[in-house]
């Protein structure tokens, strides 16, 4: 047998379950599992439960969502039993987690919009808390994760919602076997499925070896009781992945039963800041332990770090903004403090702090340093050491230091292992990137200049190197390249770029072409800067040091140019910012200057900063899911080149394939350095992407798979099933993906491949005519494979294709020739069924084109001739679902126009309300879901992409 039957896996699995200590038992639908529940609680608590107890329990937890009944889970639920008193019962033991009774059960029925049937879920207290989704041996593993989408869409929420209490989800094939947590439908991406590994990383993905380890019953309600995190911030559940949990557990075992060092080399971008995160608040609650101070070297990331970790549990810690709040927090009853190893060392040092200071200098005070590679090398780390005598320090780093890249000072060399003794953990790039929870980086290495004799735009037979680095007419190119190629780089802006430079003198010189070349209109980009006054001597980070005053603002001019002269720049610099985004930023004093380097990272992480041009600042610490692409005109080494490159590699999408670094200076051989040093020179491959001519090749071999398939475009129509469309669907998701990687190449042509870019689009119009077609089925509640698909539609939305561009093309048809005219249709029908958002509105544009613009002689009255057609069919549409649903016409307008504010399903009550006769109890679900159904197409087709 070639392929595993899902009925087989899934009886296997019940089967190692129950050997594991599950009670195997039989629920069917919602009615057995509230049984189950009364009894299991009574059982959990040792308590008797009456009805009227448990209908009380039911309605107490019967409420909110996802991430509300998280928090409900791990509360106390109160009810008042027959004699009038006040009780308690818990639902999960988070102290003791083997202490809950463990059960499993499969083939659950549930009906909610749809009726639905669970594979295999883990009820614990019988709650369900693990839903487990098999998909036989050779389908996708992302089918798996589609399917429990639908389940929350469909089912989840049904009865008394039990299902929502879902705090994890496993998905499977046999082969690959991963897991996540609960979250949102809207915050919910398969890029955020873990697979379960050992604790020296190696993955463990069949179905049989993961089941004994992550599921056996102590471990998974320890996962659940402390390794999910609660995020206030964005109302999520967040679940620690393999290497996250070892290093935790391992941190805690040491401050157990040692008072020994230790330190975490987990890769940038890896998620330190959630790992050292649980890692304090489960120290916080050992009782040996008085205080966790999380210590950080600069104050932007005092501010960082106590925002993000008080989203993971709010209010659980206040930062510390001066050294009097610090050393009152040392005393009083705070069991979490973050602040900076500046204040710290203030602390320790200065003579009014001492008095109080030294009531717990002998205390068990746990410290843990982040990022401790940038600051821990000097006199202030020995001297917070030898200060609290009682005190163990971790360390957490993506970039140790190591012999080879140890700068020197009065100490001599010292390496991380010098000073935090043994390391506990490691997760190096290459394991990041094997197990996609970090992307590869494509390198380009751009040539400024040649040396004499060779062809350049630049000679410098009479100046050297480093006078040709800073000469205008390189300067100016580099300007061009990036303003020629920041969209292909970051797919029409959809990401942003930072561009890092050598020094503050040279960043002004970038930051005036910028600036001029837009005032003549030569691009649009949205360029910003931040620079400390003090200046950057020239490439004094390539070691990767970044001084500790990074951020102070200068009081003392430096030889190398006037620091007042420059103050003066950056407020010049800020006027722009200010008028460009209409705030009122200054640099008058630190606090101000935090505010504008605050509220510039923002707009970077909100896709509203094209470009940021800086020396130092945001090169560590700072990370941003939509940054792609780094510019480099300095010279980088060792950690200081990979903290770089990794701002941009953090995963987000399928359209984000990779982190994109262009280098204007020969870095090849400090890459080669730095990958050898931090992970392993022959893993090089699997860390920078292959160069162009290897995905010309795999995109041609992908083009002749889909050809097999549908050797013409016609053909795709005469696919005779849905196996065979899924095998098209495959093929060509398989093409976009590389075709997505290739157009960030600057050379990227269609002219190089061996399909041009009309065939091209013209598969692709077939490709999403296949995705209309899941989507009816769907929506006509019919079975259909293609349901669980991911068409991974975000590979293929452009955002120049839109209806002004639309409007656009409609101006040159007007009084145009004939055949200008023809060229010109073409260009709109490709637009209409290559994208996403206008295909709902082809058949009107179409009209449009047809009916009204042959009588249209001026084109500047186009647009509001579109507007006026566009608001009659809008006024028709909706006078057709009033008359054929028989609506109340102001009650409809009322439930799209919240529709439209929530972006919210609209609730059954209300579309039922809006109905002048109501339909029998037995025809409202399907009534109710065609409405919705006519709601969200007529949203789609004329209000969705029309304001733009």
């Amino acid at each position: 047998m070639t392929t595993q039957p899902e009925q087989i896996l899934e009886n296997s699995l019940v089967t190692q379950l129950q050997q594991l200590g599950y009670q195997k038992v039989k629920i069917h639908d919602e009615s057995e599992l509230l049984v189950n529940l009364k009894i299991q609680l009574e059982k959990h608590n040792r308590v008797s439960l009456s009805g009227t107890d448990f209908k009380q329990i039911l309605n107490f937890i019967n409420k909110g969502n996802i991430f509300e009944r998280a928090k409900l889970l791990r509360d106390r639920v109160p009810y008042i039993n027959d004699k009038g008193e006040n009780k308690t019962i818990e639902l999960i033991n988070q102290i003791h987690w083997c202490k809950n009774e463990f059960q499993i059960t499969q083939q659950v029925n549930m009906e909610g919009k749809y009726k639905n049937r669970y594979d295999v879920t883990i009820l614990i207290n019988g709650l369900p808390l693990v839903q487990i989704e098999l998909k036989r041996r050779g389908l996708e593993l992302k089918e798996a994760f589609n399917q429990t989408n639908r389940y929350e869409r469909h089912s989840y929420g049904g009865g008394h919602g039990l299902f929502q209490f879902i705090q994890l989800f496993i998905i499977s094939n046999g082969v690959n076997t991963k897991y996540y947590a609960n979250t949102s439908l809207k915050a919910r991406s398969f890029k955020q499925t873990f697979y379960w590994t050992d604790v020296k990383n190696n993955l463990i993905t069949q179905l049989s070896e993961f089941a004994p380890i992550f599921l056996e019953p102590c471990h998974l309600s320890k996962m659940i009781t402390r390794y999910i995190v609660l995020n206030e911030s964005q109302k999520i559940l967040m679940v620690l992945r393999p290497y996250q949990f070892f290093a935790t557990e391992a941190i805690i075992d040491r401050v157990k039963n040692t008072t020994d060092f230790g330190y975490i080399w987990h890769t940038t971008g890896s998620g330190k800041t959630l790992t050292s995160f649980k890692t304090a608040q489960i120290l916080t609650n050992l009782p040996e332990v008085y205080k966790v101070i999380f210590v950080v070297d600069r104050k932007d990331l005092d501010y960082q770090t106590t925002k993000e970790f008080n989203s993971f549990s709010k209010g659980s810690i206040d930062g510390t903004s001066t050294t009097n709040t610090l050393v009152s927090q040392m005393a009083d009853d705070t069991k979490l403090i973050v602040t900076t190893i500046q204040k710290l060392n203030t602390a320790i040092s200065k003579s009014r702090y001492l008095s109080q200071m030294e009531k717990v200098k002998d205390k068990r005070i746990v410290f843990i340093f982040d990022e401790c590679h940038r600051s821990q090398f000097g006199k202030t780390h020995d001297d917070i050491k030898n200060f609290f005598s009682s005190s163990q320090m971790f360390g957490f780093t993506g970039t140790p230091i190591f012999e080879k890249n140890a700068g020197s000072n009065e100490y001599g060399k010292r390496t991380t292992a010098m000073l935090f003794n043994k390391r506990l953990h490691e997760y190096v790039i290459t394991n990041a990137i094997k197990d996609h929870n970090v992307l590869k980086f494509s390198i380009e290495y751009i040539s400024t200049f040649k040396r004499k004799g060779e062809i350049s735009d630049i000679n410098i037979e009479a100046i050297d190197e480093q006078e040709a680095m800073t000469a205008p007419e390189r300067l100016n190119n580099i300007v061009n390249y990036i303003i020629d190629n920041h969209n292909r780089k970051t797919h029409n802006r959809e990401f942003t770029g930072l561009f890092c430079v050598s020094s503050v003198p040279t960043l002004i010189e970038y930051y005036n072409l910028f600036h001029q070349k837009k005032l003549d209109g030569q691009h649009n980009l949205k360029v910003a800067t931040i620079f400390s006054y003090q200046p950057n001597e020239e490439d004094k980070d390539a070691i990767g040091f970044v001084e500790d005053d990074e951020l102070l603002i200068a009081a003392e001019p430096r030889t190398e140019y006037n620091t007042e002269h420059t103050r003066d720049i950056l407020e010049n610099y800020i006027g722009h910012y200010n008028k460009q985004f209409d705030t009122n930023f200054t640099s008058s004093d630190s606090q101000s200057f935090y505010n504008y380097y605050n509220d510039i990272a923002r707009r970077v992480k909100n896709k509203q900063v094209d470009i940021l041009l800086v020396v130092n600042m945001f090169l560590t610490g700072f990370d941003s899911k939509h940054l792609n692409t780094l510019y480099v005109d300095k010279n980088l080494k060792y950690h200081s080149l990979i903290q770089a490159y990794s701002r941009t590699n953090r995963i987000l999408n399928e359209l984000k394939s990779q982190g994109n670094i262009v280098c204007f200076r020969n870095l090849k051989a400090a890459t080669d350095d730095a990958i050898s040093l931090f992970s392993d020179l022959k893993a090089k491959e699997e860390i920078i992407i292959q160069p162009y001519e290897d995905y010309v090749k795999k995109f041609n071999e992908a083009f002749i798979d889909l050809l097999k398939i549908a050797p013409t475009v016609k053909s795709v129509d005469l696919l005779r099933n849905e196996e065979e469309e899924l095998e098209f669907i495959k093929a060509f998701r398989e093409l976009m993906r590389i075709k997505n990687v290739l157009a960030t190449f600057t050379e990227f042509d269609f002219e190089s491949l061996s399909m041009n870019e009309q065939s091209f689009e013209d598969y692709k119009s077939k490709y999403l005519d296949l995705h209309d077609k899941a989507k009816s089925f769907h929506q006509k509640e019919m079975v259909s494979i293609l349901d669980d698909i991911d068409f991974e539609l975000e590979l293929i939305h452009r955002d120049e294709i839109n209806v002004t561009y639309i409007l656009n093309l409609l101006a040159k048809l007007v009084n145009a020739p004939l055949e200008e005219q023809n060229v010109q249709k073409q260009k709109i029908i490709d637009a209409l069924g290559g994208d996403v958002q206008l295909r709902s509105k082809r058949d009107l544009i179409e009209k449009f084109i047809n009916d009204n613009l042959p009588l249209i002689e001026d084109t500047e009255t186009i647009s509001e001739e579109f507007e006026n057609f566009w608001n009659e069919e809008k006024l028709v549409a909706i006078n057709k679902i009033t008359e054929e649903e028989n609506l109340n016409p102001n009650e409809l307008e009322r439930v799209i126009g919240n529709y439209l504010f929530t972006e919210k399903v609209p609730m059954r009550d209300d579309v039922i309300g809006m109905i002048n006769v109501r339909p029998s109890l037995k025809e409202r679900a399907s009534t109710s879901e065609r409405i919705i159904g006519k709601i969200y197409d007529f949203v789609e087709t004329y209000i969705s992409g029309i304001a733009n």
